[in-house]
C-alpha cells in the first residue's frame, strides 16, 4: 500500500497541533509556495484555513505579516 501512495498528494484535515489523513499520499502542497512537503517533514499548517506551509516564512506570508 505504501508504494502505491508514492508521488501522490495526501488530503489532510488539519487540527490544532495534529492532522488527520483523509486520503493517503506521501506529501501535501504548500499553500504559499506550491512546493511539495513530504508528510514526514510537515510542521506548519493552519487549522482555520486548512492549509499547509513549507516553513515559517510561508506562514508569515499567509498571515499577511511579510
Amino acid at each position: 500500500m505504501l508504494m502505491s501512495n508514492r508521488g501522490r498528494p495526501a488530503r489532510l484535515h488539519y487540527l490544532p497541533g495534529t492532522y488527520r489523513v483523509l486520503s493517503a499520499g506521501d506529501h501535501v502542497v504548500c499553500a504559499v509556495t506550491k512546493q511539495a512537503i513530504p508528510l514526514g517533514e510537515l510542521k506548519y499548517w493552519s487549522a482555520e484555513r486548512q492549509e499547509a506551509y513549507v516553513n515559517a516564512e510561508a506562514v508569515m506570508k499567509a498571515e499577511g505579516l511579510s
